[in-house]
């Protein structure tokens, strides 16, 4: 089973940025499409992005398209997630997943299986 570690959260100002990260360790890090999550207050978990397992193909929830961006450096086990123009609206709490069944990539939390103990991301207006 993989370990999975978040950093990078905090409190932004909308219209800032901030850069999420992702350590993994335990499994062979290229065995597992990754993905970022997120639970906003009082809401359920919903998808951010997803990137398979060499980080050529990536897929963002509507919310976040063409502000966010998925990454992964396999060199150093660890996944990204740029996030950019950033709006009150995407305060959550922000969580990585990997997933050994869908290499491929999913946005769909039920194909994750390894899941990160989550870093708070405050947007204020």
């Amino acid at each position: 089973q993989v370990q999975l570690v978040e950093s990078g959260g905090g409190l932004v100002q909308a219209g800032g940025s901030l850069r999420l990260s992702c350590a993994a360790s335990g499994r062979t890090f290229t065995s597992y499409a990754m993905g970022w999550f997120r639970q906003p207050p009082g809401k359920e978990r919903e998808s951010v992005a997803t990137i398979n397992w060499s980080g050529g193909w990536t897929d963002y929830a509507d919310s976040v398209k063409g502000r966010f961006t998925i990454s992964r450096d396999n060199a150093k086990n660890t996944v990204y997630l740029q996030m950019d123009s950033l709006k009150p609206d995407d305060t959550a709490v922000y969580y990585c997943a990997a997933s050994g069944r869908w290499s491929s990539g999913s946005l769909n939390r039920l194909n994750y299986d390894a899941w990160g103990q989550g870093t708070q991301v405050t947007v204020s207006s």
